[in-house]
């Protein structure tokens, strides 16, 4: 089965009303603990003097930080509506068919600096956290979760069609034989053969891949035949990696 994995985004959709997270709905259960531990921390540092320094935000982002502090008893959101910004944006959640929506339930997964990995239907409360933050007596995160989500995600057998940042990739990439399946998804621009990256067009176009994958109703069994399904709409290049592939998307102006 195709695993797609997304990032999350700094932009978050809360509400004023509903259940708290319960950790006994959520996907790959074993991550409770060091969910537990990691948010426990957070609202700890997000009450600090140096809530902003640690978490890298300013002080306009104070809402977002104090609410940290209440992860137990906010209303928790959907996956499939916690996240915005592009790359959400691009996926269109929301506007898939009831159908692509079943096959995203276990082929889409959230790598998240405070919850490890989710899945869609997984409710979570809004957060202010980034894999790149270092928490007080944890570490850097992307070290926190490295061994936990290896473990999680041992049985993932299928093509890894990786949206994420580097960010994100620190946290969790496959290896030894499942290296072979996991794909990278770059994203170029080319205008009169100069080939440029652009961040904000990378991840629009990523949110499309991943729902152009949804959408074909297909799972592709090798890094060869997901080439040819992206190559359907994109001009699209499959190259080895140091580890596993790197498939480009070409964006021509």
């Amino acid at each position: 089965m195709t695993l797609i994995l997304l990032p999350p985004s700094e932009g978050k959709t809360g509400r004023t009303r509903g259940r708290a997270v319960d950790f006994g709905t959520l996907s790959f259960p074993e991550l409770n603990p060091v969910r537990e531990q990691v948010l426990e921390t957070l609202a700890k540092v997000s009450a600090s003097e140096d809530a902003y320094g640690v978490l890298g935000v300013g002080a306009s982002l104070q809402a977002e930080v104090d609410r940290n502090t209440r992860w137990r008893t906010e209303p928790a959101v959907p996956v499939s509506e916690l996240y915005s910004g592009v790359l959400y944006d691009a996926l269109g959640y929301s506007t898939l068919s009831a159908g692509t929506k079943r096959r995203a339930a276990n082929r889409l997964l959230v790598v998240s600096a405070a919850w490890g990995a989710l899945r869609p239907a997984d409710r979570v409360p809004p957060y202010r956290l980034s894999m790149g933050t270092t928490l007080p007596g944890h570490g850097p995160l992307a070290g926190v979760w490295r061994e936990p989500l290896a473990a999680a995600l041992a049985e993932a057998d299928g093509v890894i069609v990786d949206c994420r940042s580097s960010t994100y990739v620190a946290a969790w990439r496959p290896s030894g034989d499942r290296a072979a399946k996991w794909v990278s998804v770059n994203v170029v621009r080319e205008r009169d053969g100069v080939r440029t990256v652009v961040s904000h067009m990378a991840k629009h176009t990523r949110g499309l891949v991943a729902r152009h994958i949804l959408e074909s109703g297909k799972d592709p069994g090798t890094p060869k035949a997901l080439h040819k399904l992206v190559s359907a709409r994109w001009t699209a290049e499959l190259e080895p990696a140091a580890s596993g592939w790197t498939l480009t998307v070409v964006e021509r102006d």
